[in-house]
C-alpha cells in the first residue's frame, strides 16, 4: 500500500477520533471558556504531547505489551479512571459551593483544580491523556491496522508528525474559537452550566472505566 495513502487515511482516521466528545474535548471546552485562550492552547498542547507519547509506545510496541498484562493495564486503567474521577468531582463540588455562595464568577478559581499558570495548563492536559486508557488501546489498534512493519523509517517520522500536529491543531481551534471576546461575553453566563456538564462526563467516564476494572476482577 502506498505510504502516502496511508499517511492520510492515519490523519483522516486519527481526527475522526479526535472530533468524538470525551475527556480532552472536554477539558479544552471547559478551560477555554473559564481562562481564556493562551490557557486553552497550553492544554491543547499538552493533549497533544501525550497523544505524540501514547503514538510511540503503541508504534514501538511498548503499549500492545502494556495490554497484554492484565494486572499492569488495570493498573493503568484505575489510575486514569480515578485521576479523571478527581477532575470530575472537583468541578461539581466547585460549582456546587459557588451556587451556595451565589459567586458565579469564581468557579473553579478557589479550588484545588485551578490552573493559575501556563505550565499548569500544558500538565493538565498531558496527564488527562496519557491516563486515558482509551487512548492506549486506541493508538494500538490505529497503528497495528495501519502502519504495517514494513513502512520506511521516514514513513513512521512522518506519521507521529501528522498525529500531533494535527491533535494540536484540532484542539488548539477548539481553545480559540471558545475564547474569542465575542463568543466568551456569550459564555459567561453559561461557565457554571459548562463547568457542571464537564464534570458529570469527567465522573461518569472515570466511574465507567473503575466499574469495569473492579467488575473484570471481582
Amino acid at each position: 500500500m502506498n505510504e502516502l495513502f496511508i499517511l492520510f487515511t492515519l490523519a483522516t482516521v486519527h481526527l475522526i477520533g479526535l472530533m468524538s466528545p470525551g475527556p480532552d474535548f472536554a477539558l479544552v471546552v471547559q478551560n477555554a471558556t473559564r481562562y481564556g485562550r493562551e490557557t486553552g492552547v497550553y492544554i491543547a498542547l499538552g493533549l497533544s504531547v501525550g497523544i505524540l507519547l501514547h503514538s510511540i509506545l503503541s508504534l514501538t510496541g511498548v503499549s500492545y505489551l502494556i495490554h497484554q498484562q492484565p494486572l499492569l493495564y488495570t493498573l493503568i486503567q484505575l489510575a486514569g479512571g480515578s485521576y479523571l474521577l478527581y477532575l470530575g468531582f472537583g468541578a461539581l463540588i466547585a460549582t456546587w459551593k459557588n451556587a451556595q455562595t451565589d459567586q458565579p464568577e469564581s468557579g473553579l478559581t478557589r479550588s484545588t483544580l485551578e490552573i493559575s499558570d501556563n505550565k499548569q495548563a500544558f500538565k493538565r492536559g498531558f496527564i488527562t491523556n496519557i491516563l486515558n486508557p482509551k487512548a492506549l488501546v486506541f493508538f494500538v489498534s490505529l497503528m497495528s491496522s495501519l502502519v504495517p512493519a514494513s513502512m520506511s523509517l521516514m514513513g513512521k517520522a512522518t506519521a507521529l508528525l501528522i498525529l500531533w500536529s494535527v491533535s494540536f491543531i484540532w484542539f488548539g481551534a477548539l481553545a480559540w474559537l471558545l475564547s474569542t471576546q465575542r463568543l466568551q461575553r456569550k459564555l459567561l453566563s453559561a461557565t457554571p452550566y459548562i463547568d457542571s456538564l464537564c464534570g458529570v462526563v469527567f465522573s461518569g467516564i472515570g466511574l465507567t472505566i473503575i466499574y469495569h476494572c473492579l467488575s473484570v476482577w471481582w
